[in-house]
């Protein structure tokens, strides 16, 4: 058989412009759900040695594009994953809730020791078990930055799933928001580098992404577009605030 009768089955929605619609607004929310993976990303590969940050994004974010593309060829295994396993608490428990209550934990502690190594960092610098402890290696962000876009990648998928049943739309925007994240990681990193502020501003976004995640897991949804409005309107106070002080600077020069 040709390869181009091979594949033409699932290229056969370039004809049908509802297809073309679903592939954008598909494009579009993989974006916006990779941005917390991607402020997670940000303020852990600034933690590294200079040199390694940018590699460790590059392999951090390319094994996350090998991981969505892998889950994506098992998404019957995938949509599995809403099957309820177990009742607690008057919820059924499926694998997806699990992952979700899982990464939301990771992520607020993540989030909560970062908080607590900004604001007190005498503290973990007298205590050299504690300072060991924090020290991140390449091979360590790369395995957190994987842990966690497991969890964005599995939730995303569903919601795919729920959007379109055409594989090829699923491949196409899944790379298309990876090599978005790709571009963007590095200035985006830097960005938060260079405004202390931001960084905290960033890990309160972790900490409320955590939560949201746990409470998803737990049967109580909170609305993407109520946590991204939330985001978006303190990333505006913060950018007025960062205006001001540097108005207030130059006029002190």
């Amino acid at each position: 058989m040709p390869l181009i009768d091979f594949f033409a089955p699932y290229f056969a929605f370039v004809s049908d412009p509802t297809a073309w619609v679903a592939l954008l607004t598909l494009i579009v929310l993989e974006i916006v759900l990779g941005i917390d993976n991607l402020i997670f990303i940000s303020i852990l590969t600034n933690k590294l040695p200079e040199a390694q940050r940018v590699p460790a994004r590059r392999l951090g974010i390319s094994a996350a594009l090998i991981m969505r593309l892998l889950l994506l060829a098992t998404i019957s295994f995938i949509v599995q994953l809403t099957t309820p396993v177990f009742t607690a608490l008057g919820h059924a428990f499926s694998w997806r809730d699990l992952i979700l209550v899982a990464g939301g934990l990771f992520l607020v502690w993540k989030a909560t020791r970062e908080i607590h190594h900004n604001v007190d960092p005498e503290d973990h610098d007298s205590d050299p078990l504690l300072a060991k402890t924090l020290q991140l290696s390449l091979g360590g962000a790369i395995f957190q930055i994987l842990l966690l876009d497991l969890v964005f990648s599995i939730d995303s998928i569903i919601t795919a799933v729920g959007m379109t049943d055409e594989i090829a739309i699923m491949y196409i925007a899944v790379i298309v928001a990876v090599s978005v994240m790709m571009v963007a990681a590095t200035p985006l990193a830097n960005f938060i580098e260079k405004n202390p502020t931001i960084v905290m501003l960033a890990l309160g976004f972790l900490l409320m992404i955590g939560m949201t995640l746990i409470a998803d897991g737990f049967g109580y949804h909170v609305p993407k577009g109520y946590i991204y409005a939330a985001m978006g309107f303190s990333a505006l106070v913060e950018g007025l605030n960062m205006l001001a002080r540097s108005r207030k600077a130059r006029r002190r020069d």
